[in-house]
């Protein structure tokens, strides 16, 4: 759909689930040996999808009023087909999973999917007992079973490779040891995987380049188990109280104690000058005169969209760094956020690993999201501070991990009208 926003955003947004920590627990659940609950606010298509593929492999999961009941994968479904859609971390955390359970399934996808990188994580799966199709295409088969060993894997391509196989080989019938080469980036996403194991009674071992994983193990579901709220998503709301003229509370968020790397949004927004409070229920955020700052990206890849409207409402220059693999994701997003900030009337310069922002005084646009939804998100909060009404395009794609925020966005006072498809 393509959508109409204007207005001014003030008032409480209560955030919804975390994406990335929903994730992990419900395939840690489904690996268990005994039955579980979970407490889920809120779902997402990226959610909704990593369920139909764990049940696809044999689990039952269910979800209703905010909690999902998991009945685990006893046997897998032989020839069971998973389909990940536009799903990145599904594929890449469960090709491992299928693999080390020897459910000889078939992954299909989007093509924008099957485009998005799979190596090392490919070759390595097919050193160790599984024959793949052909990488780069959908359907891809998996057959066989994964085996323990040595494996070694890159740190700066993608973090989900390295938790899909924190996931699988405590399963392998044999001891591993997975060695990460080079810089680790998107570290914060390998500790929640890691949290996540030892809810579970998983143990694994961090050695001096990666991590040493038993095998023979089983997982065991606590008593009680919990989704946070989403620092990724809050990031969107954050930025609007700090460039906008009225407050927002986002309620939902531990600041404190939270895994999740994305809290650093609070902390980055402070050094442009951001005015935020803590409260016992979350963060709040005031209208500030904001400054450009230099700040390295490595590891909050899902936070430069976001940031980059700060930055364009700041005074100076804002420049990101390490931010190559933004040009992996649902769109190449450097070049979807130049051209969003281009058509807001904001200049910026892209190169290969840094994106430098001028800020300026963004116009109304028309924005082609690219069918990602941080951009469309990102494209709304702009719209705020940019006078009169602007439009964005294919903001549909934002179901894929905020399904509510247009909603949450006209409770806050702006005004979201669909007014065609795109």
């Amino acid at each position: 759909m393509n959508v109409k926003v204007s207005g001014t955003l003030s008032g409480t947004v209560v955030l919804p689930a975390s994406k990335s920590q929903a994730h992990r627990l419900l395939i840690c659940s489904a690996l268990s040996g005994e039955k579980g609950r979970l407490e889920c606010s809120s779902l997402n298509d990226d959610i909704e999808i990593t369920v139909s593929c764990l049940n696809a492999l044999g689990a039952d999961i269910r979800y209703e009023n905010n909690f999902f009941d998991i009945v685990p994968i006893d046997r897998p479904v032989p020839g069971a087909v998973l389909q990940c859609v536009e799903s990145g971390s599904t594929l890449r955390f469960l090709l491992p999973v299928a693999a080390v359970l020897g459910a000889d399934a078939v992954f299909d996808g989007h093509q924008r999917l099957a485009r998005r990188p799979l190596s090392p994580l490919y070759e390595q799966i097919k050193a160790h007992g599984v024959a793949l199709g052909e990488a780069g295409s959908f359907p891809l088969t998996c057959k066989g079973r994964l085996t323990g060993g040595s494996y070694s894997m890159v740190g700066n391509v993608s973090s989900q490779f390295i938790s899909g196989l924190l996931f699988a080989l405590p399963l392998a019938g044999e001891d591993s040891h997975l060695q990460i080469t080079g810089p680790v980036e998107s570290r914060s996403y390998i500790d929640m995987t890691v949290h996540a194991l030892e809810t579970f009674g998983i143990v694994v071992t961090r050695t001096g380049n990666g991590f040493f994983i038993p095998g023979g193990q089983a997982y065991h579901t606590p008593s009680k188990l919990a989704v946070e709220g989403d620092w990724s998503a809050a990031a969107f709301w954050l930025t609007a109280g700090a460039v906008g003229s009225g407050k927002i509370h986002c309620m939902g968020l531990d600041y404190r104690d939270s895994l999740q790397g994305d809290r650093v949004m609070a902390d980055i927004l402070r050094n442009m000058g951001a005015r935020i409070e803590e409260t016992g229920e979350g963060l709040s955020v005031f209208p500030s005169e904001l400054h450009g700052i230099s700040t390295d990206c490595a590891d909050i890849p899902d936070l430069v969209p976001a940031l980059s409207v700060a930055a364009a409402c700041a005074g100076g220059t804002t420049v990101f760094h390490n931010i190559s693999r933004l040009r992996l994701k649902e769109s190449d997003r450097v070049g979807a956020i130049c051209d969003m900030l281009g058509k807001f009337g904001i200049s910026t310069e892209a190169a290969e690993n840094t994106l430098t922002v001028f800020g300026g005084k963004p116009h109304r646009a028309v924005i082609d999201s690219r069918a990602d939804h941080r951009i469309a998100m990102s494209a709304a909060i702009m719209a705020t501070v940019a006078g009169g009404e602007s439009i964005i395009e294919c903001a549909g794609c934002v179901t894929k991990s905020y399904p509510a925020f247009f909603n949450d966005y006209i409770k806050l006072g702006g005004s979201a009208d669909v007014i065609g498809v795109g």
